[in-house]
C-alpha cells in the first residue's frame, strides 16, 4: 500500500524541550566571561591593555549569540 500522506494527530500539542547550548557557544561564553573579567584587572590596575580585552569580550559575546541561535534553529 502507499503512503497517502495523512498522518494522524494526537488531542494534545506536541512539546518540544529545550535544546542545550551547543558546546561552541558555552566555550565562546567562558572566553567572553574570562576577558571581560581580565579588562576589569586590566584596568583597575591602570593600564591600557583592557581596551583589547574589551574588544576580545565584545567578538566572543557576538559569537556566543550566533552559535546559540544556531544552535536552536537546526534542531
Amino acid at each position: 500500500m502507499r503512503d497517502t500522506g495523512r498522518r494522524t494527530t494526537s488531542s494534545e500539542p506536541s512539546r518540544q524541550e529545550p535544546t542545550p547550548m551547543p558546546r561552541l557557544a558555552l566555550y565562546a561564553l567562558t572566553v567572553c566571561v574570562l576577558s571581560v573579567a581580565a579588562a576589569v584587572v586590566s584596568f583597575v590596575q591602570g593600564s591600557w591593555l583592557g581596551i583589547v580585552w574589551v574588544l576580545l569580550a565584545g567578538l566572543s559575546s557576538n559569537m556566543t549569540w550566533y552559535y546559540a541561535r544556531r544552535g536552536r534553529s537546526v534542531s
